[in-house]
């Protein structure tokens, strides 16, 4: 992959995106950069029984597309359904877009893929909404979204 330059970091990054921040890194640039927008990959049953990322406190929603749809199938038109949703929001060129899914990789090639569109700089927001799995083989309590206390909800 060719070497890019984050404008909002001012990093250099060969990863094809512009690098993985933790849950509370994305909630506090979120919280400062109005411009900003999380996008959340996970699939619709993801979204129904574990939880959203909540930003009502930031007067703001969380855009849902769905990486792969469920069971596995990959969404062939993802790119094309996160441009339309941005559209919708008032997306400005040039803000950060910040992927979230359940552990980080499909956030990850979400990141690649709209940078690779023209859009950003992307983030892959690491350990995603519930992190890996403890040592008692359970998401949610050890790294992620959920795990640092930051607002979701139920739908």
């Amino acid at each position: 992959m060719s070497e890019r330059r984050s404008s909002e970091t001012g990093s250099s990054s060969s990863m094809g995106y512009a690098g993985d921040l933790s849950p509370r890194e994305t909630w506090e640039r979120l919280t400062s950069e109005t411009a900003a927008q999380l996008v959340d990959v996970r699939t619709v049953p993801e979204w129904n029984f574990v939880g959203v990322p909540d930003l009502t406190s930031l007067q703001r929603q969380a855009l849902f597309c769905e990486w792969q749809h469920f069971p596995p199938a990959a969404n062939g038109k993802f790119v094309q359904e996160v441009v339309e949703a941005l559209k919708q929001t008032g997306y400005r060129p040039g803000a950060p877009l910040f992927f979230l899914c359940r552990s980080g990789a499909r956030s990850r090639a979400a990141a690649i893929a709209l940078t690779e569109a023209g859009y950003g700089p992307c983030f892959n927001i690491k350990d995603g909404f519930e992190g890996a799995l403890d040592r008692d083989r359970h998401r949610g309590g050890a790294a992620g979204w959920k795990a640092e206390g930051l607002p979701w909800m139920q739908t």
